[in-house]
C-alpha cells in the first residue's frame, strides 16, 4: 500500500545516504546515488553500460547465513549482467593478493584478459591455479594464460593441480591468504546455460573473500 512504499522509499534514502558516506569517508568524493523502485536486474541492465563493473553484496538481509545460501538477487545479476560481478563478502580486508581460478574456458579467459589490462589489480601479486589433470593441452592452457599475465607486467606464479575443484581452490584461498578469487561464470566443460556454473557458486558460497566473477 502507499504507507508501506513511502517507508520503503525512506529506508532507501537512509541505506543509500549511509553508503555514500562511507564512500566518501574512504577518499572517493565523487558519489552519486539513484533510488529507483522496480527490479534490480533490470535496473543493472539499464544503467551497467557506463560502469567498469558491479558490486553486490554477497548475501541480501534475509538470506539464511546458516545455510550458507546465496542472496536470490546475486544469483539473477550473475546470470544476466554483461560486467565483471564484484561479489563483496562482510568482512572488509585490504586486498593484496588474487588468485585467478583457471579453467581454460571462455569466461576465465575473459578473467585473465581483465587481471592483465586493468590497472585496479596494479601491485597485487597472483596466483594462476588450473585444477584439472596434468596433460600437455593443460599445461599450454596454462602456460598461454601466464603469459598474457606477464604482458600486462604481473609475476605470476601459475600451477596445475588435480582434485575437485571447488575443494582444491577453496584450500587455497585458505592456506595461502588470498583476499580476492576470480573466475569465471561458466565452466570450460559446461554447455553454456542460464545457470552459474556448479563450481562458480560453490566457491561464492563458501569462500570469505570477495569474488570477482566474469562471464
Amino acid at each position: 500500500d502507499e504507507q508501506r512504499a513511502k517507508l520503503a522509499q525512506k529506508r532507501g534514502r537512509a541505506i543509500l545516504e549511509d553508503a555514500k558516506a562511507a564512500i566518501e569517508a574512504a577518499g572517493i568524493t565523487d558519489v552519486a546515488t539513484k533510488l529507483r523502485i522496480g527490479d534490480i536486474v533490470e535496473t543493472i541492465a539499464e544503467m551497467e553500460a557506463d560502469a567498469d563493473m558491479v558490486v553486490i553484496g554477497k548475501r541480501g538481509e534475509g538470506a539464511d547465513f546458516a545455510k550458507l545460501h546465496l542472496g536470490s538477487n546475486l544469483e539473477r545479476i550473475a546470470r544476466s549482467s554483461r560486467k565483471p560481478i564484484f561479489v563483496a563478502s562482510r568482512a572488509f580486508k585490504p586486498i593484496e593478493s588474487l588468485l585467478i581460478a583457471f579453467d581454460g574456458g571462455t569466461s576465465s579467459m575473459k578473467a585473465v584478459d581483465h587481471v592483465a589490462r586493468s590497472r585496479l589489480f596494479e601491485g597485487l601479486s597472483c596466483r594462476l591455479l588450473m585444477v584439472a589433470p596434468d596433460t600437455p593441452e593443460a599445461q599450454k592452457r596454462l602456460q598461454d594464460a601466464g603469459s598474457v599475465l606477464q604482458a600486462g607486467g604481473y609475476s605470476v606464479r601459475a600451477e596445475i593441480v588435480p582434485g575437485q575443484p571447488d575443494a582444491v581452490i577453496a584450500g587455497t584461498v585458505e592456506n595461502e591468504g588470498i583476499n580476492l578469487l576470480v573466475i569465471g561464470a561458466y565452466g570450460h566443460s559446461r554447455i553454456r546455460s542460464f545457470v552459474i556454473g556448479s563450481t562458480t557458486t560453490e566457491m561464492i558460497r563458501s569462500c570469505k573473500v570477495p569474488v570477482m566473477l566474469f562471464r
